[in-house]
């Protein structure tokens, strides 16, 4: 059997479906004795005849055996066919991608990522997992967008730097930025002690501020609801209060803090070593592109009216 070839089977369908070698090679595009030679070869792998040739203007007649043959050998062909087919399909992009992802990159660079991808490749599988664990792993995903870098045989693409702000209840600070030693006591709501979160209190502690942290919570909107109920304020990075549409919210105020804090990095992750599919290569463009268009945050004003609540809100 480890003789038999796709050709011969093609072949063999060929002539059971024209009634003749002939018209089978003229359907193929080869010559009569090639289609013979591929069906004699046929013939000494399975151990006998597959047709019988009565010669002259009668049809050929496919013998049991080749019955048995021609109907493995038409289901060996339609595989062939859709491997074909799923081959074309995945250089075309069309695969499945499993990207990793985190809230503030689900809420504001993902979206266009995934919204590009789909209309580029309608027949694309696109799996996504949001999680933010202490030591991340890329494992079987193809892609991993973390704040910071991890470790491991991966290689990364820095998308952003994110810096942080503060948000707070209007007229809880005056207008403008924020000196960092004016935290020092105040009610605040954060994150958990997980990712870069550790290290941007160390940096408030180190300006000699130490906030009196009342709550902490995973969810963006769940810290927001809470500032807007007048529990303490925030320190977010710029990408979280993006996503969360903090701008348009009149209740709150964005203000810049002096001096600024060392801003959150934001990474695209993929193994190395690895032959990337195209639609992970082209996931990765896009993600770059995407990041590269997002509007900054103001500089040297934080949002007071209209004027720089566009800013926020453009891109």
């Amino acid at each position: 059997m480890s003789d038999i070839e796709l050709r011969h089977l093609a072949a063999m369908a060929a002539i059971a479906e024209e009634g003749s070698f002939g018209r089978a090679a003229t359907r193929l595009g080869y010559t009569q004795s090639t289609v013979s030679q591929q069906i004699a070869a046929l013939e000494r792998a399975v151990g006998g005849p597959v047709f019988d040739r009565p010669g002259g203007p009668k049809p050929v007649r496919i013998t049991p055996l080749g019955s048995v043959v021609l109907e493995q050998g038409r289901a060996l062909l339609a595989k062939a066919e859709a491997l074909a087919d799923a081959v074309d399909r995945f250089k075309a992009g069309d695969g499945r991608i499993d990207i990793g992802t985190f809230q503030s990159v689900s809420n504001v660079i993902l979206p266009s990522v995934v919204r590009r991808l789909r209309d580029e490749h309608p027949g694309c599988d696109i799996r996504l997992s949001e999680e933010e664990p202490e030591q991340p792993q890329i494992g079987d995903l193809d892609l991993l967008f973390y704040d910071g870098r991890i470790d491991g045989d991966v290689e990364h693409r820095k998308l952003l730097d994110d810096p942080y702000l503060l948000v707070a209840g209007a007229g809880t600070f005056p207008e403008g930025p924020v000196p960092l030693e004016r935290l020092d006591g105040a009610p605040m709501v954060a994150w958990p002690l997980t990712c870069d979160q550790p290290s941007m209190e160390q940096a408030v502690a180190r300006s000699g501020a130490r906030p009196q942290i009342v709550f902490r919570s995973a969810v963006n909107d769940t810290l927001l609801s809470m500032v807007r109920a007048g529990l303490g304020s925030a320190v977010l990075p710029w990408l979280a209060i993006r996503g969360a549409d903090v701008p348009s919210d009149d209740r709150l105020r964005i203000h810049e803090l002096r001096p600024s804090l060392p801003p959150r990095e934001i990474y695209l992750h993929w193994r190395s070593g690895r032959t990337g599919s195209p639609l992970a290569r082209r996931a990765i463009e896009i993600a770059v592109e995407v990041a590269a268009e997002l509007a900054p945050p103001p500089t040297g004003a934080d949002r007071q009216g209209p004027g720089p609540r566009a800013a926020f809100g453009s891109g």
